[in-house]
């Protein structure tokens, strides 16, 4: 696709005047040496033809700790980004005023674990603390973002590993996740609950009368309310009480209206929980993917054949997959609220209790086989399934003694759904195909070492983080892969058929760190040119929110414990200021997208409704064309009024923003030759060639204001002129 000149075009190229002048532009100064720390030489990068958004490089915040949680949840408050430092329980503090060059200034410190974070639009503060002892209660400490140095305003105790925090969009509560998971050992299982903190209208600590508990206490034998039959509820129970309240553990929350609705990660389900009366009103189980439909396969295998793997995503009658969500965030299309879950699956593996096992170990240690009569039962062997890890616990017969169908943790996807868990779309198989176009050779690879396959046995790329964000008129979901890593941008126009737009990873993965770190003689410098690893928490700022007029991306990456700021460029506006007219859903019903998969089937009844929504396997094989995103509706206001503890980011005046260099170009898809990107390297030539300084130096290519660059151009022309006036001058008068 050949990209018009433009105003980010115009603008790159007058800073290209400048610097060549000597003139610095946006605070970078030209040098020989690498000016943004952690990136790569060759991000990977990956468009639909008809993408209206790009994303690039901006710059990011280096711990130096590998594998080690040091940059998890993020959330942004004026110009200043916060990152938990999980192991660490600190939370660092990074004026990101220069987001090529984002430097820590601070941190704020806690006990146990720091977990997540959250920022309210007023600077209201919030982080959740695990105790030493995660059965333990856990607490929620408050401080004011508007002077991160300040003393900590006041804590109150929650529930059990306070696994997330979220503020609400109205800004009236803080809404914890706490997920109790049980002791190492599985000797006790503390409850899983949900914590709603009234919140004081100022900058200050609530009182621990404010802490009122959303519990699970209802849906216990004898209760009030009925547990849904899908609703997995498995495992030891060490106490006596609870067994239900105990096994369910929150994983991630989101709002939409008066509701908080809380993912449950291992019961497959999402608790739906009035805001007011904190109260859990119903679990709304989710059901199973089949991956025996067209456009819903994966690649099962890391030797497919062994000691050389090859791409190989096909479907399998019989095989399912628990959609298991991690993050889950909400957007409004149409007047009506949408849930997004990004699948990623979990086990649970405490003690001597394990829920996972290899295909090929059923029938032993225990296990029950899979059926004579399964369709499955010709496919055990290594290259097939035998290596897939599945949960044990489903898929058995009436009988118990041997496997009917298959169950894989995870749905290698996202999915879009109604409140009520009606499934209205998901992406099928295409997160396995974009991933196998743009990086080939290290396809399903690992976030620690770098491989091919490594994780194709076990949930492939692992969807993880998730945020919702709006670019120009368009809503796009925006998802990290946490084994291979990079970043998806799906366009939510027609919430029933999400279609791809771009994939961004910036990730070297000719460096191994984990097969390098232990000899190598600068830890720190190898860790730092592999770029960012293991995408774990997403913050999207609007064009609203950045000084740079442009959307951009807080990436905490937990692998490579670095703090990544992304730019997210509007095409369709020219990089601009995100007003865009002709924007919209015009050409939302394009079926040829590369886009969500509904599958009724997998939902059993309770999700047929959905199936008429959306199209079904034919979409998926198209994510290796690169076809795009076009059109939009209106973001949730659930996803801005919480710094992003929830991910929303909003709230805040990020100073991420377009000061990007020409180290970010390829985000642009000029370097998905180097990667057989394919069909999608065109998109994007044109534009990288605009935005490239002859010695590789950093250039703005981002939404910045064009007239400052042609002030700034005048005024250098003009001392030019000046110069060479006072030189004739000078010649004439000796």
């Amino acid at each position: 696709m050949t990209i018009p000149l433009s105003a980010k075009s115009l603008t790159a190229s007058t800073a290209a005047l400048l610097m060549a002048t000597g003139f610095t532009v946006g605070g970078t100064v030209p040098s020989t040496s690498p000016v943004h720390a952690a990136e790569v030489d060759s991000p990977i990068s990956s468009s639909a033809s008809d993408a209206q958004i790009d994303m690039g490089f901006l710059g990011s915040h280096e711990t130096g700790q590998f594998d080690e949680s040091a940059a998890e949840i993020t959330a942004v408050h004026g110009d200043t980004v916060f990152t938990v430092n999980a192991q660490a329980a600190t939370v660092d503090v990074i004026d990101a005023s220069d987001p090529t060059s984002p430097t820590k200034v601070s941190e704020i410190t806690g006990t146990g674990v720091a977990n997540s974070i959250s920022v309210r639009e007023d600077g209201l503060g919030v982080i959740a603390l695990e105790n030493e002892d995660k059965t333990q209660s856990g607490t929620v400490m408050f401080f004011d973002a508007n002077d991160p140095a300040a003393d900590i305003l006041g804590e109150v105790p929650v529930g059990s590993l306070p696994d997330m925090v979220t503020v609400t969009p109205d800004g009236t509560h803080a809404l914890v996740a706490n997920e109790g998971e049980p002791a190492d050992d599985f000797s006790t299982d503390p409850e899983g609950s949900v914590s709603v903190i009234d919140l004081p209208a100022e900058v200050a600590a609530p009182s621990e009368s404010d802490v009122h508990t959303a519990d699970f206490h209802e849906f216990e034998d004898g209760g009030a309310k009925t547990l849904p039959e899908d609703v997995r509820i498995f495992g030891p129970t060490p106490e006596d009480d609870l067994p239900i309240s105990r096994n369910l553990e929150p994983e991630y929350i989101t709002v939409a209206g008066e509701k908080a609705y809380a993912t449950l990660q291992e019961a497959n389900a999402i608790a739906v929980v009035d805001i007011a009366t904190a109260e859990v009103e119903e679990i709304l189980p989710l059901g199973l993917k089949d991956h025996g439909q067209a456009g819903n396969g994966l690649d099962s295998s890391d030797r497919d054949p062994e000691d050389a793997p090859t791409v190989n995503i096909t479907e399998y009658e019989g095989l399912k997959g628990a959609y298991m969500p991690d993050t889950i965030s909400t957007f409004t299309s149409g007047g009506t609220d949408y849930l997004v879950t990004a699948n990623e699956g979990d086990s649970r593996e405490w003690g001597e209790f394990v829920d996972a096992a290899r295909v090929k170990d059923l029938g032993e240690d225990g296990l029950a086989p899979v059926c004579e009569t399964s369709p499955l039962a010709d496919k055990l062997g290594d290259e097939d399934l035998g290596r897939l890890n599945i949960i044990t616990d489903l898929g058995l017969n009436d009988a118990g003694d041997c496997y009917e169908e298959l169950v894989a943790f995870g749905a290698r996807s996202f999915s879009v759904w109604t409140t009520d868990g009606k499934l209205v779309a998901d992406s099928g198989d295409e997160f396995e195909r974009l991933t196998a176009e743009a990086v080939p050779e290290f396809f399903n690879s690992n976030h620690s070492e770098s491989n091919l396959e490594g994780r194709s046995d076990d949930k492939g790329p692992e969807p993880e983080a998730l945020t919702i964000g709006e670019v120009g008129e368009r809503t796009y979901a925006f998802v990290g892969f946490e084994r291979i890593g990079g970043i998806a941008a799906f366009d939510l126009s027609e919430p029933s058929a999400p279609k791809f737009a771009t994939y961004f990873n910036n990730r070297d993965f000719s460096v191994s760190v984990e097969d390098e770190i232990e000899d190598a003689s600068d830890p720190a410098a190898l860790l730092s040119s592999a770029g960012d690893l293991g995408p774990e928490g997403i913050t999207f700022l609007n064009a609203d929110e950045s000084p740079t007029g442009e959307a951009a991306l807080v990436v905490g990456n937990e692998v490579s414990g670095t703090t990544s700021l992304y730019s997210v460029a509007d095409l369709a506006n020219d990089g601009g200021d995100g007003d865009d007219e002709n924007a919209g859903a015009d050409d939302a019903a394009g079926a040829d997208a590369a886009g969500a998969n509904v599958d009724a089937s997998a939902n059993d009844t309770a999700q047929a409704d959905a199936s008429s929504e959306s199209d079904s396997g034919s979409e998926s094989d198209s994510a290796a064309d690169g076809t795009g995103a076009d059109g939009t509706e209106s973001d949730s206001g659930s996803n801005t009024g919480a710094g992003s503890g929830s991910n929303t980011g909003a709230g805040s005046d990020s100073a991420t923003g377009s000061n990007t260099g020409a180290g970010s170009d390829s985000a642009t898809g000029s370097n998905a030759s180097a990667s057989d990107a394919g069909p999608n390297a065109d998109s994007s030539e044109a534009s990288s060639a605009s935005d490239a300084d002859a010695d590789g130096g950093p250039l703005p290519r981002t939404g910045a204001d064009l007239g400052q660059y042609l002030i700034l151009g005048g005024i250098a022309v003009g001392l030019i002129a000046l110069g060479a006036a006072a030189f004739f001058l000078a010649r004439r008068r000796s």
